[in-house]
């Protein structure tokens, strides 16, 4: 019983990271309620391998990790970057913006559990991924003007529920022993993390923001070798139709 809890620990800790986000981001901590998000990032990437390695999966534990996936990487980057970029703005489209965010993910976390996905794959960017990369670009609000903020958070919405494809790291296995040293792996990245809270978030960032272009690059490439294949079918149709004409 108590191993079949396990999991359900470390998504309860994402929730509870999320949570202190907000909080912190009220307080006006920014760079550590981004750490919060950071931090809960590295809970949520570990609860589904420490399910399969104990092979305790169940649809229970799929269902709470949704919701607080919606909390953790919803709602706080959403109000981290209000609070630091956007609530100086008119109202309606504040508020509008920032609720963007977090309705977006919330669709896209219910497409990812309801539609099959392609292997190796996720379909749209992972909300963990767009909250990390909002809540972390956040800290940019002094050297970022308010409109691309405005751009960038919309564009992250609207990946998360594209058809764009990006790598899935998830699936790679966690050996039953590791489950073992995640709780130190975890307690060593928080040391890290409170010690060095800007630097790591502003790190993260770049590594998140990389991840989303990839995605996003790649399908650009799709598209446009689709269109040259399809310019080029239609070139050899008229050269076919010229000579037999």
């Amino acid at each position: 019983m108590i191993q079949k809890s396990i999991p359900s620990l470390f998504t309860i800790g994402n929730l509870m990271l999320g949570m202190f986000g907000i909080m912190m981001a009220f307080d006006g901590k920014l760079s550590m309620a981004a750490i919060m998000v950071i931090i809960a990032m590295l809970l949520d990437g570990l609860d589904g391998r420490v399910a399969r390695a104990l092979k305790c999966e169940s649809e229970f534990g799929k269902e709470l990790d949704s919701l607080s996936d919606v909390v953790s990487f919803g709602v706080a980057p959403a109000l981290i970057m209000y609070l630091t970029s956007l609530q100086d703005l008119n109202s309606a489209l504040g508020w509008t913006v920032t609720a963007i965010f977090p309705v977006f993910g919330a669709l896209r976390l219910a497409r990812f559990n309801v539609r099959p996905g392609i292997p190796g794959y996720f379909v749209g960017l992972p909300i963990p991924a767009a909250g990390g990369v909002l809540a972390t670009l956040a800290l940019f609000h002094k050297d970022v003007s308010a409109p691309f903020m405005i751009i960038a958070t919309l564009l992250l919405s609207y990946l998360m529920v594209s058809t764009m494809k990006y790598p899935n790291f998830k699936k790679i296995g966690l050996p039953k022993k590791a489950v073992i040293g995640a709780p130190v792996v975890i307690v060593v990245a928080v040391a890290v993390a409170v010690i060095f809270p800007e630097q790591i978030a502003k790190m993260i960032f770049v590594l998140l923001g990389l991840y989303a272009l990839y995605g996003f690059k790649q399908n650009i490439d799709r598209l446009n070798a689709r269109r040259r294949h399809r310019r080029r079918r239609r070139s050899e149709d008229k050269v076919y139709h010229s000579k037999n004409g």
